[in-house]
C-alpha cells in the first residue's frame, strides 16, 4: 500500500448551533480517521480537505435514537484501505477524481 495520508479528526461534546437539528442542545462527538494515498493528488485533496474542515463542511450533526451526533457530511471520504467503494474503502479507482469534484 506505500506510505498513507491519515487524516485524523477529533471532535469533542458540544451544543448544537442554529441550522443543526436540535439548536442548542448537546451533542456527542467522536474520532473519525480517513485515508489518502500518500502521492501528489492525495496532497492536493488534503489540503482541500482541510479548507473544508476549516468551512465546517466535513461534519454534520444528526438526530440517532433521540440523541445528536456528529457524522460524516456529504463530502466523501475513505474510512478504510480495503473493502472497495461499497464500504467507503480502497480500491477506487475515481475516489480521487470524485471528492476532488466534490471540494
Amino acid at each position: 500500500r506505500g506510505q498513507a495520508l491519515q487524516p485524523l479528526f477529533k471532535m469533542s461534546y458540544s451544543c448544537s448551533k442554529a441550522g443543526d437539528p436540535r439548536p442548542g442542545h448537546p451533542y456527542k462527538g467522536g474520532n473519525f480517521c480517513a485515508f489518502l494515498p500518500e502521492n501528489t493528488e492525495g496532497v492536493k485533496i488534503a489540503k482541500l480537505l482541510k479548507r473544508a474542515f476549516e468551512c465546517e463542511l466535513t461534519f454534520q450533526i444528526k438526530s440517532c435514537n433521540g440523541e445528536e451526533r456528529v457524522t460524516w457530511g456529504p463530502i466523501p471520504h475513505k474510512t478504510s484501505w480495503d473493502g472497495g467503494k461499497a464500504r467507503n474503502g480502497y480500491p477506487d479507482a475515481q475516489y480521487l477524481h470524485e471528492v476532488g469534484t466534490a471540494l
